[in-house]
């Protein structure tokens, strides 16, 4: 069995926090992409990538956390930026969550849109 390592344990202990909240799922029985996201309404807010977490937000609040240095552009492997994506930087356990809350509240807005 594989060693999980810190971003996993991290990200294991965010996950039993919002799942905790209405709508919120795990990998919602998905097996390959998206079988490691934290969804809302069957759409992705949250995933690891990387060894950072990476979070589904509106484009100009992630080009401000970008301009503030919290985070990066995610790109997906793709070499083009998602503008609604941010690889979270090095932040604690208390902002992934409220990131993260901020993210299920967009995406579960959208959803309903």
């Amino acid at each position: 069995m594989a060693e999980r390592g810190p971003i996993d344990e991290r990200f294991g202990a965010l996950v039993a926090d919002l799942t905790r909240l209405d709508g919120v799922t795990f990998g919602a029985g998905r097996r390959g992409f998206g079988s490691g996201t934290l969804q809302i309404g069957g759409r992705i807010f949250a995933m690891t990538s990387g060894g950072r977490l990476v979070l589904k937000l509106p484009r100009d609040r992630v080009a401000a956390l970008v301009a503030s240095g919290e985070g990066g552009p995610f790109d997906a492997g793709k070499g083009r930026p998602l503008a609604e994506w941010l690889a979270l930087g090095d932040a604690d356990d208390a902002r992934w969550r409220v990131l993260a809350r901020e993210a299920a509240d967009f995406v579960g807005r959208a959803g309903r849109g």
